[in-house]
């Protein structure tokens, strides 16, 4: 009897050991303001110039808004297990939950061992957008100027007379593949200053397969799969990482679409009756873009602390080439430095500036060159509550977009607001 009581004794104390050591954290961001922004399109030929203004109470200028849920378990013996779950949020949208690509921000589980590493599988960051959140002097915010994480939050959109191309400065991302499904990452604890990454994709099948004029094909690897590394290095006051990342598009069925190259402002070329897509556009939550594609990306980048200021220094490549015509492919290649500062104990500021250049088809076919730069402040009212204001600017020329010539753009985003995160 007294043995049966210290064993149930026993188990109780290690059920309660257990659920101690379990945790679950709500977390999230609110982004609101205002945000506006000015686009002008000068065409060659006798096209017209093509203004757009915009403005709006908006979200999501600083960060993307979003609501998460992320916990531990101790398994004991140094290992545990966790997992992250995270959505975007909508302050001015007709839903709370964004219904966008990007509204399974995360979702992941995996396992750590101390002294190891760990492992996920799910939908995560790559390494290398990890790295540019470590080294870019703006914290990947949403504003135009930003050459390396492109984006913008202004509302404004510039169609050219000569061509149905938009010019529309809601671009997304098109300088690295920010985050992907199906993946396994793996990430090592620090040895000697030296910090490892790794990314596996896998989703593939081997099936009949259909499209609009060719029904029933038989076999064939539907394959969106890639791979990548990244290895980070700290001392002292010094942080370097450098990464690689290449992401497979195939299918097999597909052969005759079309070549398209994106500009850093969201000007598009295109180039019809081409073979296989090699399109850098349109990343956001996808693995990667474009049909019988193979994308490979390249980021180096490096900060160093001087105590009153942080400087940044980075560097990025992306190449898309045709898997079915290796002389087909858009590449993107760009440079940015930066700082950022507590100007005082509850002014933060940052500036950054670069440059850059599209090459699409070869040496003799479009390119595009585009510089950008950015400025932004934030007023912390607590660590938790801050206002900012962010303006950025970037321009872009000798785009073919026609016959008719060359055209290029310039536009500036600007934004106001209030971030809270809890």
């Amino acid at each position: 009897m007294k043995k049966s009581l210290f064993a149930i004794a026993a188990v109780t104390a290690f059920a309660g050991a257990a659920q101690a050591q379990s945790s679950v954290t709500v977390y999230g961001i609110l982004d609101v303001g205002y945000a506006g922004g000015n686009s002008r399109v000068s065409a060659g030929g006798a096209t017209a110039v093509a203004r757009a203004t915009g403005n709006a109470f908006t979200n999501n200028a600083e960060s993307t808004s979003r609501l998460g849920f992320k916990g531990s378990e101790d398994l004991g013996g140094g290992l545990s297990a966790f997992f992250t779950i995270e959505q975007a949020i909508a302050p001015n949208g007709d839903s709370a939950f964004s219904n966008s690509g990007n509204m399974n921000r995360q979702t992941f589980a995996g396992l750590k061992k101390n002294g190891l590493g760990d492992v996920a599988f799910g939908t995560q960051y790559t390494p290398l957008h990890n790295a540019v959140a470590a080294t870019d002097a703006g914290g990947t915010n949403n504003i135009m100027g930003d050459v390396i994480y492109v984006a913008s939050t202004a509302p404004t959109t510039v169609t050219a007379a000569t061509s149905t191309t938009n010019y529309n400065n809601l671009d997304t991302n098109s300088g690295y593949t920010v985050r992907v499904r199906n993946a396994m990452m793996l990430n090592s604890d620090s040895f000697a200053g030296f910090k490892a990454h790794a990314m596996v994709v896998a989703n593939n099948n081997n099936t009949n397969q259909t499209s609009a004029t060719t029904t029933n094909v038989t076999g064939g690897i539907n394959n969106q799969n890639g791979w990548g590394l990244g290895l980070d290095y700290t001392w002292n006051k010094l942080f370097v990482t450098a990464n690689y990342q290449a992401l497979t598009s195939k299918n097999p069925w597909n052969t005759t679409t079309t070549y398209a190259m994106n500009a850093a402002s969201g000007t598009t070329a295109t180039a019809a009756g081409t073979t296989g897509a090699a399109t850098i556009w349109g990343v956001g939550g996808s693995n990667i873009t474009g049909t019988n594609v193979q994308d490979n990306q390249t980021y180096v980048a490096g900060t160093y602390d001087f105590g009153i200021l942080k400087a940044y220094a980075q560097w990025v490549n992306r190449k898309a080439t045709s898997q079915i015509n290796a002389t087909q492919y858009v590449s993107r290649s760009a440079q940015q430095v930066g700082v950022r500062s507590f100007i005082t104990p509850t002014i933060e500021a940052w500036a950054s500036a670069g440059n850059g250049k599209y090459t699409a088809f070869g040496a003799s076919n479009p390119s595009a060159s585009f510089t950008g730069y950015q400025v932004g402040s934030n007023y912390w009212l607590s660590k938790r509550t801050n206002l900012y204001a962010i303006y950025g600017q970037s321009q872009t020329s000798n785009v073919a977009v026609s016959t008719t010539g060359f055209t290029s753009t310039n536009a500036n985003n600007y934004a106001l607001g209030l971030r809270h995160t809890f």
